[in-house]
């Protein structure tokens, strides 16, 4: 599963506060979360990252809360995976778990607006723009099939449990 956008790029420690408040968290509906996501880091995101855009982050990406709706906003916002130099254990799983492809490399030499292509599972993400290939830590093979599911409850529905 290939997938490629250009990237949109941010710091170190960015909490899952910056990426949805907490006073937008209290919908059901997804669409309202994508709407509000990084409004309070970069009210500009949703117009960065629409049509498809890789979230680029530097280290402790997800750190605060274990507030599931915020890998849930930036996927319905469009962001088709995220590549960080570390992330929060509870960020990293919660994105898996919705199908929303987590990717821990260096991203010091990836800029804002490179095209970035990661296939899910592989052990690098290539940066286009600079005909580049960055080492990644590897994901765990149920993670990947996870991942290729498009998270954790349709691949239950599918294969019955792990």
């Amino acid at each position: 599963m290939k997938l490629q956008g250009h990237a949109v790029k941010y710091g170190d420690n960015i909490s899952t506060d910056l990426i949805i408040a907490g006073k937008h968290t209290k919908t059901l509906n997804v669409r309202d979360l994508a709407d509000h996501a990084m409004e309070d880091l970069d009210p500009s995101f949703g117009e960065k990252i629409s049509g498809g855009g890789v979230l680029v982050a530097g280290t402790y990406f997800g750190c605060g809360s274990s507030r599931e709706q915020a890998p849930v906003a930036l996927k319905e916002a469009g962001v088709l995976f995220i590549a960080a130099k570390t992330f929060s254990r509870i960020f990293y799983r919660n994105a898996v778990n919705i199908g929303l492809a987590v990717v821990e490399c260096d991203t010091d030499s990836i800029d804002e607006g490179d095209v970035l292509e990661y296939d899910v599972g592989s052990d690098v993400l290539k940066n286009r723009s600079k005909n580049q290939e960055l080492a990644v830590t590897p994901l765990p093979e149920i993670m990947v099939e996870i991942l290729k599911e498009g998270g954790v409850v349709p691949y239950i529905k599918k294969h019955g449990g792990f």
